[in-house]
């Protein structure tokens, strides 16, 4: 969780207002993204393919990639902070 220093104030994601912590005036949101965990369906004729050289493709564009960019593809959390009034429309609609 990301955490801010105690000077900084807390805004609204959506709207910008200013909230107050201990002053029930939002909610703090955490969205996790983790990539698909579950294995391929790798067929007979997939078993037969080169996987060393495209395992080495891989590594070789990855190399390109910081460790940040790379754990990102990966996983990433993020954590915001939504007035009342921003909530109630975000938790009836996330993605609109």
């Amino acid at each position: 969780m990301s955490s801010q220093p105690q000077d900084t104030p807390l805004l609204c994601r959506r709207c910008g207002a200013q909230v107050m912590p201990g002053s029930g005036n939002h909610y703090r949101i955490t969205i996790e993204a983790v990539a698909d965990p579950v294995p391929p369906n790798l067929s007979k004729e997939d078993l037969t393919q080169d996987f060393e050289s495209q395992i080495k493709q891989l590594l070789a564009r990855m190399q390109e990639l910081s460790e940040q960019e790379a754990m990102d593809q990966v996983f990433r959390r993020v954590t915001l902070y939504l007035c009342n009034g921003c909530y109630r429309s975000w938790i009836e609609d996330p993605t609109g």
